[in-house]
């Protein structure tokens, strides 16, 4: 007799266990719906500029005035350091056979990109920043082999911006780990800090100090629950490079606040289908 009553307690423990399980998972979910809908309207990234269009190519200064004319929230583009210390913009490492941080500026200075513009310098892109106010600038340093020339990249990339009275516009992201330290480190307070690679849980990043994760849609399919975790720390999802409608779709469903693709026209659509306004 007493066993029976024992195992019967033993029943109804789990079955309360299993409850509050539930209404925990639930109470999370509500919280993490809420804190979604407080960052507002999914929004639009232009990756490496608006450059699916006739007369750009990518990290062009076109692509920036390309992106702000279809009215894509941002435009992101990449950083290099080279040898001799001047910060331009471009995807490779390596490009036209040049190793662009092995490099001196003169000579990278001279290549030429595919609309026939000269490869920017980090400057020529602000400048022509500045004349664009409506339009936030992604600013992705990219993974240097030299660690203090790295620093430097930095410490110059965040001078630079804040000189030209652009740095209320201004994210910073990175796939390395030495750069986000860094860009945590010296970077004015607020801004807004992302990290790329996608080998850190949302907690990770969030207590390396930074404000966002911006990992491929690939890390967010295996980990769906990144996105409410990340909000519930107070911290803004980016995701990349999202082409395919469907996917789209799928991360403006999961309250991700940015999508980062290189159709930012189809994914303006989507997103205005797709999500109601909500104040920020």
């Amino acid at each position: 007799m007493l066993f029976l009553c024992y195992a019967g307690n033993i029943k109804l423990i789990d079955k309360l266990i299993m409850d509050i399980k539930r209404y925990l998972i639930m109470a999370v979910a509500v919280c993490c719906g809420s804190m979604a809908l407080a960052f507002g309207q999914t929004r639009v990234v232009a990756h490496r500029g608006f450059w699916k269009t006739a007369g750009s190519a990518q990290n062009s200064r076109q692509s920036l005035i390309m992106a702000d004319s279809v009215g894509a929230y941002a435009s992101e583009f990449d950083v290099w350091r080279t040898h001799d210390g001047v910060l331009f913009c471009n995807h490779d490492k390596k490009f036209k056979g040049v190793t662009i941080e092995e490099a001196n500026a003169k000579v990278v200075r001279n290549i030429d990109l595919d609309n026939g513009e000269n490869i920017p310098s980090l400057y020529s892109m602000l400048s022509v920043a500045k004349g664009l106010p409506r339009l936030r600038l992604v600013l992705e340093l990219k993974e240097h082999t030299d660690k203090e020339a790295e620093e430097k990249a930095v410490e110059e990339c965040i001078k630079m911006v804040k000189e030209m009275g652009l740095a209320d516009r201004a994210d910073y992201i990175t796939f390395s780990k030495e750069a986000l330290e860094n860009f945590v480190k010296y970077a004015p307070e607020g801004s807004d800090i992302y990290y790329l690679t996608g080998d850190l849980t949302p907690e990770e990043v969030h207590k390396a100090g930074a404000n966002g994760i911006d990992y491929h849609i690939s890390e967010f399919r295996k980990n769906p629950d990144w996105v409410g975790r990340a909000h519930a720390l107070g911290m803004k999802v980016n995701v990349w490079t999202v082409d395919v409608p469907d996917d789209m779709r799928w991360c403006v469903e999961q309250g991700i606040n940015l999508i980062t693709t290189n159709n930012p026209v189809e994914a303006l659509e989507i997103v205005k289908s797709k999500t109601p306004v909500y104040n920020d």
